[in-house]
């Protein structure tokens, strides 16, 4: 998401961060325009990905780059993060221009994870297997 203060080229860039290099040209964005509780204009980027080989790029690029403190934190409050079988992360925008992935929640890039399985138990079960937890 760009608001209007924010260069939509380097939201993107930022985002590009976050997923596999080799993979990047694999994968497709919508732009949406959209409007803030203010009335400000936003523009939205979705990438919808599906390919299963896509899919686990995406995720281990995630596994990798996440730093061991924050996959502490995603372990300790997973339950809050997991809804209907969807993983929700959001990952620190500035920090992810510069190239590191780091967890954060103001104005963050989205990411959702979505499992076949929607028990909280499973998913956690499944996080650790992926590496997404330790």
């Amino acid at each position: 998401m760009a608001h209007a203060t924010e260069d939509e080229s380097k939201v993107l860039e930022a985002v590009r961060h976050l997923l596999p290099a080799a993979q990047i040209e694999n994968i497709v964005f919508h732009k949406s325009s959209l409007h803030g509780h203010h009335g400000n204009p936003i523009t939205l980027f979705e990438a919808k990905i599906e390919e299963k080989q896509l899919v686990r790029a995406v995720v281990d690029n995630l596994s990798a780059s996440l730093d061991s403190l924050d996959k502490e934190m995603l372990q300790r409050e997973i339950s809050l993060h997991v809804k209907k079988g969807n993983l929700y992360l959001r990952f620190d925008k500035q920090a992810a221009f510069l190239g590191q992935s780091k967890l954060g929640v103001s104005d963050p890039l989205r990411v959702r994870l979505r499992f076949k399985k929607s028990k909280l138990e499973d998913i956690v079960q499944i996080c650790r297997k992926i590496g997404l937890l330790q």
